[in-house]
């Protein structure tokens, strides 16, 4: 069995990202990150999600990303996008974007790989039902893997991390129905930008996770301020 470095955010992406390493028969290692986000719903989720699985090894690594200003998801200056049209989603860079977010936490993670010997890393990316992140792009990951091979000891010995995006090409229909499949706690993940009581069914990550459930044809089992 080969150990695996998992990033887990507590998301519908990220879990069934999980899920799906651990049905590949992976030694999953969560990784979580408490980096200054808004509000702590998501790691929440991620730690009900580990504890699901009952994997106890699910690492919290704190990162003050606070000084990057320009995103909705660091500081309260910047105010979350709501009830844009799926159309709109994805057309631009949004403000949610945090700069250089994957950049930051594959790196961590690959330390951690190298640390617990996991020859992988597995991430919940998605580039078709996503909000149009560069860093969530097959070029960007193949591009990181070079990174890897040649700045990474594992790497220059010949055994180089590997990262493994699964869901990359699935639509976020295609990605509930995995999950689904996999019996994966769905009914546990956060997706909202926002840190309410409830999902608030106006932001672009709910309102993409909303678009996933009904094409796929299940109920989301969270509840929301608004089905948007």
């Amino acid at each position: 069995m080969s150990k695996a470095v998992v990033l887990l955010s507590g998301g519908l992406d990220s879990t069934v990202t999980l899920a799906y390493a651990l049905s590949k028969g992976h030694d999953a290692v969560p990784l979580s990150f408490r980096y200054g986000q808004r509000h702590s719903k998501e790691l929440e989720a991620a730690q009900a999600v580990a504890r699901h699985y009952h994997l106890n090894g699910h690492m919290v690594i704190d990162l003050d990303l606070s000084a990057f200003e320009t995103s909705a998801l660091t500081s309260e200056k910047v105010k979350v996008p709501e009830k844009r049209s799926v159309a709109e989603i994805g057309c631009d860079i949004p403000v949610t974007y945090v700069p250089a977010r994957n950049i930051i936490f594959l790196s961590v993670a690959a330390g951690v790989a190298e640390t617990v010997r996991a020859d992988r890393i597995f991430i919940g990316a998605n580039a078709l039902d996503y909000s149009g992140y560069p860093d969530c792009r097959a070029e960007f990951f193949e591009a990181f893997e070079k990174v890897l091979q040649v700045g990474t000891k594992s790497g220059v010995e010949g055994d180089p991390i590997r990262i493994e995006h699964p869901i990359l090409r699935m639509t976020k229909a295609e990605i509930v129905e995995l999950g689904k499949e996999l019996g994966a706690p769905l009914h546990l993940t956060w997706s909202c930008y926002q840190g309410g009581q409830k999902a608030c069914g106006r932001c672009d990550s709910c309102l993409l996770r909303l678009k996933g459930f009904r094409e796929a044809g299940y109920e989301d089992e969270i509840e929301y301020e608004v089905m948007g």
